[in-house]
């Protein structure tokens, strides 16, 4: 799976465009299809789009150096919805002037919008959900942009995080379920707002706290700063598979790390399923693997080895563009370590199985390289739902786990035992916690199929 956009925002800072750069730099795992920043020096927006990874653009800093002003908003894209052209943040005129929006998410009535939209009069230049939110704001009556934008999510359902900018404000917010994460930073006198606080890290940041679900953050161009609850309260329903795999490790949620708490589901997942006692060591599918594998080696007391090593100078596009090509990319991007591995019963960690595909040509690479039998195990429950909330997964028929058994998944994995977390460990792992069935504390609907959000509209 892959997640669907970062976005970072900052005020009042002469380096604005630089550090928006590298906060985009910091959360390009949550998209690198695209990148986009856009600056305003309160007379005029100033912007950048671009194709491929925000790495590109320190080599062409004179690019950096034409985006004039003290405010920024930045975002990273992989797209889970509309085309794949569109580069955020979306910059359009409204009666208030110049306005740029940028959104981390997936609006799931945004399709039903853009026909009444379109009935009104508005012309659509893409079909990415963010302008549907522009045009939402442009055809609002109210006093000010911030009534304009908060009218027009209203009248919106979905999962979201927003950065919007005008001339004279930058505005924050997350949605009243609180699905999708947006911090709040500081760094001399410049807030910043970022969808992780490994954003906030990388230009020298200090974490002041996450917005609330349905928090909405306003930062002048004096730098001053308010918050407002403009929404109906909704029952928080934040995605818990930040904590599984989206996040990056560095970061921190809920005042928790992330590292810690993979950990910690790591743990989880040897006392629930141990290793057979003639298993020889733990090995991760790096990197997803590696922090519940530690955890897991932990508790079980087995060695933790690198039996697969990964290439990370592999890019997304090098590996997709023939067929020849497609056919050796997990060889591209991972090789086995056949020295330690030959003759071994071994203990694979992952995170999760999707279509199941590229963890199956791994185990084809490691009984290759003469592992003697392979214990798959999950640090996460199955994933038997589709997301509707701007997680990039496939439809659930093609699901591995919406469409075998454990018992059939072994046959086609070709592994020895396959075990998941169970979704009771997910949640002790996370917040030591029992999940409440009748009013989940995360939003778990991959799993579960209980969506908090209705996904029909």
């Amino acid at each position: 799976m892959h997640e669907e956009c970062g976005i970072f925002a900052i005020a009042c800072n002469d380096k604005a465009a630089f550090n928006c750069a590298l906060g985009l730099h910091a959360l390009q795992h949550r998209g690198q299809e695209s990148f986009g920043i856009v600056t305003s020096n309160n007379n005029n927006l100033f912007s950048l789009h671009m194709h491929g990874q925000v790495n590109s653009i320190f080599d062409n800093m004179e690019e950096i150096e034409k985006l004039y002003g003290m405010h920024a908003i930045g975002h990273v894209r992989y797209s889970t919805s509309g085309d794949k052209s569109t580069i955020q943040p979306i910059v359009s005129d409204c009666r208030f002037g110049k306005m740029a929006i940028a959104h981390n998410g997936n609006l799931t009535n945004a399709t039903n919008l853009a026909t009444e939209l379109t009935k009104k009069g508005c012309v659509f230049k893409s079909s990415v959900d963010t302008e549907v939110v522009s045009h939402l704001i442009k055809i609002s009556n109210k006093e000010t942009f911030l009534d304009n934008l908060v009218d027009a999510l209203n009248q919106v359902k979905g999962a979201y995080s927003f950065v919007a900018m005008t001339m004279d404000e930058i505005v924050g917010l997350r949605d009243p379920a609180g699905i999708r994460p947006l911090v709040l930073g500081k760094i001399d006198d410049a807030y910043v707002l970022a969808s992780e606080t490994c954003a906030l890290d990388i230009i020298g940041a200090s974490l002041i706290r996450e917005l609330e679900a349905g928090e909405v953050i306003t930062i002048s161009k004096d730098g001053e700063l308010k918050s407002l609850f403009p929404f109906a309260k909704e029952k928080s329903s934040f995605c818990i598979f930040e904590y599984i795999y989206f996040s990056r490790p560095d970061s921190v949620i809920e005042n928790q790390s992330v590292y810690e708490v993979r950990k910690e589901i790591g743990k989880v997942l040897a006392q629930e399923s141990p290793p057979p006692q003639d298993a020889d060591m733990i090995v991760p599918v790096p990197d997803s693997g590696i922090s519940a594998a530690i955890g897991y080696a932990n508790q079980s007391g087995l060695p933790l080895e690198f039996g697969i090593i990964r290439n990370h100078y592999i890019g997304r596009t090098f590996i997709q563009p023939t067929e020849q090509v497609r056919n050796i990319g997990v060889r591209l991007k991972h090789n086995t370590n056949n020295h330690i591995l030959k003759n071994k019963s071994i203990v694979l960690i992952d995170d999760s199985i999707v279509r199941g595909t590229t963890l199956k040509k791994i185990v084809f690479l490691l009984l290759n390289a003469g592992v003697r039998e392979i214990h798959l195990r999950i640090s996460s429950p199955p994933i038997k739902h589709s997301c509707f909330y701007g997680i990039d997964t496939p439809q659930c028929e093609k699901l591995i786990a919406n469409n075998f058994s454990v018992e059939e998944m072994i046959k086609i994995m070709d592994v020895s035992s396959l075990n998941f977390l169970s979704i009771e460990g997910l949640y002790h792992a996370v917040k030591k916690v029992k999940r409440n069935d009748e009013s989940p504390q995360y939003c778990d609907a991959c799993f579960t199929g209980n969506y908090p959000i209705d996904i029909k509209n």
